[in-house]
């Protein structure tokens, strides 16, 4: 059993599989990142000061009444929000990992496309002649 796991665990597949795993989680890492702290500061500071994930709307006060100034406060007072700052984040590392995704995925299929036939070169000055030369020799 223990064969059949090795040989089964080594199979390229299973390992491409892992490392793609790993990269992607890797690459998630990167695009949050880039999202939350890069792009959203960029585009709230673009749209007057916003800050998208402290965005929402208080649904039911907690045990301490609100208003809470951040989302962090109000969850810890225990109040039940709809968090809509959260998800505009969310949206766009969804988008920007699909794009990205979608351009390795190009790129991939661009190299597995079967290429167009190559036209032969045109025949020399020399080629054309001799092909000339046996053409009459056969009409003879």
């Amino acid at each position: 059993m223990l064969k059949e796991f090795k040989e089964f665990a080594m199979r390229g597949n299973v390992v491409d599989m892992a490392v793609g795993i790993i990269i992607g989680a890797a690459f998630g890492a990167i695009v949050t990142s880039f999202v939350g702290d890069v792009l959203m500061p960029v585009i709230g500071l673009a749209l007057g000061g916003v800050d998208f994930s402290n965005m929402f709307i208080v649904l039911k006060e907690g045990a301490t009444p609100g208003p809470y100034p951040s989302l962090a406060v109000a969850k810890e007072a225990g109040a039940v929000t709809f968090a809509y700052g959260l998800l505009v984040n969310t949206i766009v590392n969804f988008v920007i990992v699909a794009f990205a995704l979608f351009m390795v995925i190009k790129a991939v299929n661009a190299t597995r496309r079967p290429q167009a036939p190559v036209a032969p070169p045109e025949p020399s000055k020399e080629e054309v002649l001799l092909t000339q030369i046996r053409d009459l020799l056969a009409k003879r």
